[in-house]
């Protein structure tokens, strides 16, 4: 990028400052740049004054330079107390708008898979302007930096005026073997940033080991194997990787700093040296040597290494990551809501629309297998679908498929007859509600965790009560300190975690929530698998009645319990290969007959697939799942229909 652009490029950061404060800013550092000039200026004019007069007129000749050196004195002690707290609110406004736009950019977006990229996430990682070493700088740096850079031109002019007063030669005397000075520093801080980037890799391994030592999930594996010795060593080689390269350049450029320590001693020596001369042989007063001595080292001061260059350079890497971020999230096709025709396009019923897939493909970017492949699938209102199959079948990318996630390769999914493109996701996702296998665990109250599920309505405290009943929760709130304002995070205070299962029913609270505001489809991708049995067979009953306000669509490896469906589909290979109710499909002797069958004898053998991945206790006591029970009533149930 030409350099008049990257000024202009970080100039344009401003904006979101605002103008009043960046016009102050700007006159704080002006102020700033021409304090040194002005010093030298009011310097000289109180020498002159002194050296004018005979000691009884003394005091009152010197009264007027006193009072002008301390005014510029106290103009540049306010000017430097005022530029902070600008700086800090400008800083802190454009560094705001920068990570508010990006968050915009990459949530905002209807799909995930261009925001899964590897590419994309480290650019992400640059654009978002969070320095985590001190080669990398945010927008706010850079564009304050440029403030800063333009206010010392002004005040290098102001120098060099006060110096040409004297003898024009003096600019270019000083001038060159300033910017030189400036020009040499800046190089070898650039072979500093080269040489810490280098080991940049190691310093994040450094940093993720010293993070799990202090980790509360990965800390339990640290100490029950005796890792504590074996991984402080490995902090201690990744930080000598990390420190290594820099160390090296430190030791060898210390020819290159005396240098530089000769380019500044030398012209001013000579140049002091000369106006020292002039003035002892009366080619110019002592007021006037003040000022150029002064003024002569301020140049210097204004060309000096600052961080300014630093700033500049590495705010306008994450500039550029952020418009690279910004092409690649861009939709190859205009957005649905910015298609004129798409106001026209009618919403899907309130309730339960009709949802097909249409000859259906897709494949994951970088992959050339279809995990999704020429699908036809019908999901019909006020009815419990379940859609079984073997890990990597590809259940849970035809969910994210079905959620406007994920857009087909080809082929299409309809929502009562419109396309979802068309439709747009926002649109379409009011009329549904998803629980992810892989769902999040927010650290908020156990009623803001559920509420989340309809974060576009007004808070429904009956709603919320209902979902919870629906899916079980009720008890687990009995036995929480503060019921619903139970904050769940060991990390807050007064905060408790729940098992596996409990936090599976706090998210199936969430989903039912939707419902319960609006949502007209329910999809759950294995809602239960941390469940006990006699839970899970109490949730699905429940969802069971559900369906008459909301279509279900459930993935589940438990054949047990999607045996109550409506209908159940196998999914093999991206492609539906069976269809119909439980009887019929075990009836037909398929490969659902057989999965069941496996399944049924390792119940009667007394196991269950439940897992629970627990992090702790709730308070004193862990809030446990009963199996027991539960398993021998499903062993007899297995037995009866096996």
């Amino acid at each position: 990028m030409p350099v008049l652009a990257r000024r202009i490029r970080l100039l344009r950061a401003l904006r979101a400052a605002r103008p009043p404060l960046v016009a102050a800013l700007c006159v704080v550092n002006v102020l700033n740049a021409l304090i040194p000039a002005a010093t030298a200026v009011a310097t000289a004019v109180l020498v002159s004054r002194i050296s004018g007069h005979a000691p009884s007129g003394l005091l009152a000749a010197t009264v007027g330079p006193l009072l002008l050196l301390a005014a510029v004195m106290v103009a540049g002690h306010a000017a430097e107390a005022g530029t902070v707290p600008l700086e800090f609110l400008a800083k802190a406004r454009i560094d705001g708008a920068h990570r508010a736009a990006l968050a915009r950019l990459a949530s905002f977006g209807p799909t995930v898979d261009r925001l899964e990229r590897p590419r994309v996430q480290q650019l992400v990682r640059i654009a978002r302007a969070d320095p985590q070493n001190w080669t990398e700088r945010t927008p706010g740096d850079g564009a304050l930096g440029q403030v800063r850079w333009f206010a010392g031109l002004i005040g290098a002019v102001a120098s060099c005026a006060v110096l040409a007063r004297y003898a024009w030669w003096l600019v270019p005397a000083l001038l060159v073997p300033a910017a030189l000075n400036r020009f040499l520093g800046n190089r070898v801080h650039e072979r500093f940033v080269v040489a810490w980037r280098a080991g940049i890799p190691e310093g994040m391994h450094s940093a993720a080991w010293a993070d799990a030592l202090v980790s509360t999930g990965e800390g339990k594996d640290i100490r029950l194997f005796g890792l504590e010795e074996w991984s402080v060593a490995k902090i201690g080689r990744h930080l000598r990787g990390l420190l290594g390269p820099a160390w090296e350049l430190a030791s060898r450029i210390w020819p290159a700093d005396l240098r530089r320590f000769l380019l500044i001693v030398v012209p001013l020596a000579a140049v002091y040296a000369a106006v020292a001369d002039g003035t002892a042989h009366g080619h110019a007063t002592v007021a006037v040597e003040t000022a150029v001595l002064a003024s002569g080292w301020s140049l210097f001061q204004a060309f000096g290494l600052s961080e300014d260059a630093r700033n500049m350079a590495a705010a306008l890497e994450g500039l550029n990551a952020f418009d690279e971020v910004a092409a690649e999230l861009r939709p190859d096709r205009p957005a649905p809501s910015q298609e004129a025709d798409t106001a026209a396009e009618p919403e899907p019923a309130a309730r339960a629309p009709l949802v097909r897939f249409e000859d259906v493909c897709f494949t994951y970017p970088g992959t050339t297998r279809r995990v999704i492949d020429h699908l036809d699938l019908e999901i019909r209102p006020n009815e419990l679908l379940a859609i079984v199959g073997l890990n990597g079948a590809g259940k849970s990318t035809l969910i994210k498929l079905l959620s406007g996630l994920y857009e087909p390769d080809s082929g299409r999914v309809t929502a009562d007859g419109v396309d979802l493109r068309r439709l747009g996701a926002r649109r379409w996702r009011r009329h549904i509600s998803v629980v992810f296998q892989d769902f999040v665990r927010y650290h908020l109250s156990v009623a803001q965790n559920v509420a989340l599920g309809r974060g576009d309505v007004p808070f429904d405290r009956g709603a919320l009560e209902a979902a919870a009943r629906d899916a079980g929760l009720a008890e687990v709130l009995d036995r929480l300190p503060d019921g619903w304002d139970t904050p769940l995070s060991r990390a807050r205070t007064g905060g408790v975690d729940l098992s596996g299962g409990q936090w599976q029913q706090v998210v199936l609270a969430r989903a039912l929530y939707a419902v319960r505001t609006g949502a007209g489809l329910l999809v759950l991708d294995e809602p239960t698998a941390h469940l006990d049995v006699r839970t899970e067979f109490e949730v699905f009953d429940r969802l069971s009645a559900r369906r008459e306000q909301a279509g279900v669509v459930l993935i589940s490896h438990r054949l047990s319990t999607v045996r109550q469906a409506d209908r159940i589909v196998l999914l093999e290979h991206g492609r539906i290969t069976e269809s119909g109710t439980h009887d019929e499909l075990v009836a037909a002797e398929g490969t659902y007959a057989e999965m069941f069958a496996i399944q049924a004898e390792r119940f009667q053998r007394g196991y269950d697939d439940v897992t629970d991945d627990a992090t702790g206790d709730t308070t004193a006591d862990t809030i446990d799942d009963t199996t027991g029970d539960a398993t021998n009533d499903l062993t007899e149930q297995e037995t009866a229909h096996g």
